[in-house]
């Protein structure tokens, strides 16, 4: 395989490896298929094309450099790899998941690039995987074809999991010391594959970066909210394909899959349970003892919702009726400890009640964990604010901690400063020295210490990096009963 040279001088890239056949035709909306081999030198110098998605243009906080550069196809198994590492070494692997709201993400995108964690040590490995409809339909007749339906796109970040047990050691790279990693829906992905039968042993670390628990910030729950049961995507399933004028499966298959970016009959595509990826909700899973049992860092960050024109500007009412609608008939406890009685004070509410929701949703997930984990955790808490002179608003927003972790900052046209570089710094190494060895301590970073239900401690990630008291029983009992 040829590969380039990566945006490191020491990291060669592998770009645009396929690690399934392509889900074309009559394997769409099947599991992906085992690859031809190949036997000449195939060229791995340009990523290979995204999986379909709707328009690709920047919103919110989301400049160019947290979306995808090239073309989209329905042709899109493929993975990236760098590596620095040297003939006969054996370094850990970093496999990232990018996230999108299981409607959109792609290898290619610019804050992802590995090289600069393969200088570091690591292999760093990301696949494309399918989304939206062509990724997570549900479907009656997709059941009786195969028994299940849905979670094609977590199928295809399992094949790519299987390529890397079986092929990363000719990177350089250690099938043995694999950390899975994600953010928003990546994490989510991470989550379903560490509660997924069909996924053990293939990664011994996760990362599970603003997914469950930290997502409360943003409103969403944690276990039932975000994974649907199979009857229920299956009647969203008819419903879509009625909307998009299929009367059957023969007929979704015959369609272009240009027909299926965007839209159709307002159905939001995601993780089922469909009977053989997951075969219940992860938090049953996670209750009974049943998951992958391995390290796990997770955590959320500051400003998870401030992407929302309403974020830190609701007056007195909105912030009310925003309580009502979130936590029902517990919404007047709520509003007694954040007091909103004038405008101003409901803006300071609304912000500081979603901090402490996502704290309080890392929180309790990892007590719940550790009720039945034998392995370490370590949460966090990121509330540095990405220098954005022109959008100080947008704070601490959903994703901002991955070009600090990834070490991209360059890729963002921003006034960075020595505070910005050290706390880049400091992530990667803890998030280096989690790979190499499930523990994110050692020389030269501060303590990160692990959580336990005793002394549920976060790590404060930000201009200081410090421990963090946890939520007071009061405040932590609001958002988790």
């Amino acid at each position: 395989m040829r590969g380039t040279q990566g945006s490191r001088p020491s990291v060669r890239a592998y770009l645009g490896i396929p690690y399934a056949a392509a889900p074309v035709g009559e394997r769409r909306w099947r599991a992906p298929a085992p690859l031809a081999t190949w036997i000449s030198v195939r060229s791995a110098e340009k990523f290979g094309p995204s999986c379909m998605q709707g328009p690709n243009t920047p919103f919110g906080p989301w400049t160019a450099e947290f979306l995808l550069l090239g073309p989209m196809s329905e042709d899109c198994l493929y993975l990236n790899v760098w590596t620095a590492s040297r003939s006969k070494e054996r370094r850990p692997v970093l496999v990232y998941v990018y996230g999108g709201g299981f409607s959109s993400g792609s290898g290619d995108v610019p804050v992802y690039d590995g090289a600069p964690l393969a200088e570091r040590g690591l292999v760093v490995v990301n696949m494309n995987y399918r989304v939206g409809a062509l990724g997570f339909l549900a479907h009656p007749e997709l059941t009786a074809e195969t028994g299940g339906s849905g979670n094609y796109g977590l199928l295809d970040q399992l094949a790519a999991l299987e390529w890397v047990h079986e092929n990363i050691a000719s990177f350089g790279g250690d099938p043995q010391r694999v950390m899975l990693a994600g953010q928003s829906a990546g994490a989510m992905s991470v989550y379903a594959l560490t509660a997924s039968p069909m996924a053990k042993g293939l990664f011994q670390r996760a990362a599970i970066e603003s997914g469950p628990g930290g997502l409360a910030a943003m409103g969403v729950t944690t276990g039932r909210g975000v994974v649907r049961a199979r009857a229920e995507a299956e009647q969203d399933g008819v419903r879509y394909a009625t909307a998009i004028g299929a009367k059957n499966l023969a007929e979704l298959r015959r369609l272009p899959a240009s027909k299926f970016v965007g839209g159709g009959g307002g159905v939001r595509f995601g993780p089922v349970i469909d009977g053989r990826f997951l075969v219940e909700n992860p938090a049953e899973t996670f209750a009974a003892g049943r998951q992958n049992d391995v390290p796990t860092i997770t955590g959320l960050n500051a400003d998870e919702g401030s992407a929302s024109p309403n974020y830190g500007r609701a007056t007195a009412e909105q912030f009310k009726q925003q309580l009502t609608q979130r936590y029902g008939e517990r919404a007047a406890r709520i509003l007694a400890a954040y007091p909103a009685s004038t405008d101003a004070e409901a803006k300071r509410a609304q912000i500081e009640s979603g901090r402490d929701a996502g704290v309080a949703g890392v929180e309790q997930l990892l007590i719940e964990r550790a009720k039945t984990s034998r392995t370490p955790a370590f949460g966090y808490y990121f509330d540095h604010a990405i220098p954005w002179p022109d959008k100080p608003q947008f704070g601490a927003f959903h994703t901002s901690e991955v070009p600090y972790v990834f070490g991209t900052l360059d890729k963002l046209q921003r006034p960075w400063t020595d505070v910005d570089r050290k706390l880049s710094a400091t992530m990667m190494t803890y998030w280096t020295n989690f790979a190499t060895s499930g523990d994110p301590n050692g020389f030269g970073v501060p303590t990160w210490p692990r959580f336990s239900a005793e002394r549920p401690t976060l790590l404060r990630i930000g201009d200081r990096v410090e421990q963090m008291e946890p939520l007071v029983p009061q405040r932590l009992e609001l958002f988790t009963r």
